[in-house]
């Protein structure tokens, strides 16, 4: 399982690394609709509602051409982490497919732009907008006169009532996920004719477009066994450009067909395969033709990219003679690949060596759509036990880091901006977004290093004497791994991690961020512990620490959780090099890899962890999506502690209630200084630090067109297709 973002949940079972993370329930959808737009301008500083909008760090990507030079026809074989448990977005194990089939067959009341603003969808509202708002809230929707179902039924009132009774939380037979705004609604009715709906609000809510979107059918809503069963394998009855056909567990497929019910511009594709595909495998399925579009990792991005340069082999294999295993191992190991390891002969390499080149080849017919996701990746830091329960020490690690370095790890290899996150609660473009990062205060050693000395971390200060058999200080771990260097569970950074040829650990590839992080060390910067990425034996910068700092007889050591599952590299390679700046100000920090599987549910979720990193999606929605987020845990009845999905378990009653007060004001100006005071405040806790924004790489079909890396936008799956024959694409905004 990926780590991208997902929908809030306290079920939520996701795992966290840089192609999937725990998201929102109310995200998931959200993310599911969002794309992206112009390029960036700099990042706000102001918190007041007189700010100039910001604008997003990247355009979208998706080979944009004319409907008329789209074919007719075809099947777009999409690739995606896994077959959907259920096809109701609305329920707990919800995912990123189940909200690309809502998206593709599924009325959507608002949808979003380029840059992450939500705006009406015109293929069902003619309008909708607040008509009263005393005594009550009043929200007129006025539908599409030609909207209908696919059973030929109109949309209208009745289903809109029907999905505010089965979310509203007052009936407990539903299994519903959220409810959200819904339980802030206190009547629906028809208006004046069949084509409009008003909905009464109970109490004020600014985030009323959240609503209706996805919306489905009266019969799926009207009883809680529909929601709970009815939904999950199947969509008898839909309103989108495409319908779903069949939902095929033995080959892992969605297919979408077209729904001849339509009103809108006919799709041009006949249907759309989803179909799952592991992330390891994405490069390989892109070559065999089993997938036309596929997210993929940095390293195939490069492969793609090598595929597109390359004249002629290039490989040991050329010329008539025979060559010998070392240079096939070697150019093997070179380019990545899986060759059958230290033991295999010169014709196993060979083959080997063959299928890859063949792939190669069909990889020319492939090119790499790139933007940024509207997903961040941030430092977690679990304020419930150990030295990060003083606020003191969150904020020495965090004024330790150089996020603008760390942006630049992950995104200047890929070409792509690399402007630290400002905000927890928006991304460069949305409505919400200011730098509000200045509350916590930019990298400073010296001030990280009083915050410590304040807090009653001194160095050189007394250790308890290690009994014979116990760990070296530091947390506890009980998972083991022997991927890194030997070492069962952890690894330590500063620690010698060579291999014994004084060459170090890791395999690097071209672009690799850790051959990005080695290089910065290696000339100093930041002062990169000995071992920690430059080669063993390389000399310590000036001004390493003597030693770590300690209190009571213990050293200031903090566990860092990561996965190590297929797709980690990069949040490893990050991880080492804010690592190395911790041991700047005497953090010592132990890198202790877990499985993918249990990463989220065992040890972010379970609270099992001092540092981890993980993403969350941005929300056109903050004050609604965000708050379970921060709010501060509250303690329950039998002595447990209700954290939602706050996994720092950092959060203060006024950060409640401005989110509170965000919630419940019409007037947008209000929300949006409210929610960026929210986020001034979130940063001063310094529970949680955003580095940089995700970003999202999709291997593409070369002739497929207006699809690829949506950024924020919602996709627009009707226009989807391959180019007609003769016909041409102008260059991407993302290429270059």
């Amino acid at each position: 399982m990926s780590h991208d973002v997902r929908q809030r949940s306290a079920g939520a079972r996701d795992s966290i690394d840089e192609r999937r993370s725990p998201a929102p329930r109310h995200f998931r959808r959200s993310l599911a609709f969002l794309g992206a737009g112009a390029l960036a301008v700099p990042l706000l500083a102001g918190c007041g509602s007189d700010d100039v909008t910001s604008s997003p760090l990247a355009a979208e990507d998706i080979a944009p051409v004319a409907r008329d030079l789209v074919a007719d026809g075809g099947t777009l074989k999409w690739a995606v982490d896994a077959l959907p448990e259920t096809l109701n977005t609305f329920q707990a194990d919800a995912d990123a497919g189940t909200g690309r089939v809502a998206q593709a067959v599924l009325p959507s009341m608002f949808r979003l732009d380029a840059s992450g603003r939500p705006v009406a969808n015109p293929a069902y509202l003619e309008s909708a907008k607040v008509i009263e708002t005393e005594p009550r809230q009043v929200v007129l929707y006025k539908l599409n006169q030609q909207a209908v179902w696919s059973d030929g039924r109109e949309i209208g009132a009745a289903d809109f009532l029907a999905q505010w009774r089965a979310l509203s939380g007052k009936n407990s037979a539903y299994w519903t996920a959220r409810n959200a705004g819904y339980d802030r609604i206190a009547k629906i009715e028809r208006g004046d004719n069949d084509l409009q709906v008003r909905v009464t609000f109970a109490r004020p809510y600014a985030d009323w477009r959240s609503l209706f979107s996805p919306l489905y059918p009266k019969d799926v809503m009207g009883t809680p066994d529909a929601f709970n069963d009815g939904a999950r394998r199947k969509l008898a009855v839909t309103a989108g450009p495409f319908k779903v056909e069949k939902v095929d567990t033995a080959t892992k497929d969605v297919v979408l067909t077209r729904n001849t019910r339509w009103w809108g511009k006919p799709a041009k594709l006949n249907e759309i395969v989803l179909h799952a595909v592991p992330r390891d495998k994405r490069a390989a399925a892109l070559a065999d033709g089993s997938a036309d579009l596929a997210e993929i990792a940095a390293s195939d991005v490069q492969r793609i990219g090598l595929a597109n340069r390359e004249k002629g082999t290039g490989t040991p294999l050329q010329g008539g003679g025979r060559t010998s295993v070392k240079k096939l191992r070697s150019w093997a190991l070179a380019h990545g690949l899986d060759a059958g390891g230290a033991h295999a002969g010169e014709k196993k390499l060979g083959r080997a060596i063959t299928r890859y080149l063949e792939q190669q080849q069909a990889l020319r017919e492939v090119e790499v759509r790139k933007s940024l996701e509207p997903a961040y990746t941030q430092l977690a830091l679990n304020g419930s036990t150990g030295p990060l329960t003083d606020e003191r020490v969150r904020r020495a690690v965090a004024r330790a880091l150089d996020r603008a370095e760390l942006a630049r790890l992950v995104l200047t290899p890929l070409g792509l901006p690399a402007v630290p996150v400002g905000s927890h609660l928006a991304l460069s473009g949305q409505d919400a977004y200011a730098d509000n990062s200045g509350a916590l205060g930019d990298q400073n050693a010296q001030e990280a290093q009083a915050l410590l000395a304040d807090a009653g971390w001194v160095r050189g200060g007394p250790l308890k004497e290690q009994k014979k058999g116990e760990k070296a200080a530091g947390p506890e771990s009980h998972d083991k791994d022997v991927s890194n260097g030997g070492k069962e569970g952890e690894y330590i950074v500063g620690e010698d991690d060579g291999d014994g040829d004084g060459k170090g650990r890791h395999h690097e590839s071209p672009g690799d961020p850790r051959e990005h992080a080695d290089r910065l060390a290696q000339e100093g910067k930041h002062g990169g512990a000995p071992g920690a990425y430059a080669p063993k034996g390389t000399a310590a910068p000036a001004a390493a620490p003597a030693g770590p700092l300690a209190k009571d007889g213990k050293p200031l050591a903090l566990r860092f959780v990561l996965p190590s599952g297929p797709g980690s590299d990069t949040l490893n390679a990050v991880a080492e090099r804010i690592s190395a700046m911790l041991e700047q100000v005497g953090i010592r920090a132990v890198i202790t890899k877990v499985s993918d599987e249990s990463y989220f549910k065992d040890h972010i979720a379970a609270g099992d962890y001092d540092l981890a990193l993980y993403s969350w999606p941005s929300s056109a929605f903050p004050a609604t999506d965000a708050r379970p987020v921060y709010a501060k845990p509250v303690p329950a009845a039998d002595g447990s502690v209700n954290v939602e999905q706050n996994y720092t378990r950092v959060g203060t009653d006024l950060v409640d209630q401005l989110f509170d007060e965000a919630a419940t004001t019409l007037d947008e100006d209000e929300a949006r200084d409210l929610i960026r005071r929210a986020d001034s405040r979130i940063w001063a806790a310094a529970g949680s630090i955003p580095l940089y924004q995700r970003p999202q790489l999709v291997g593409v079909r070369k002739n497929l067109v207006n699809a690829g890396a949506f950024g924020f936008r919602t996709p627009v799956y009707e226009d989807m297709g391959f180019l007609r024959k003769g016909a041409k694409v102008s260059a991407s905004p993302g290429k270059g």
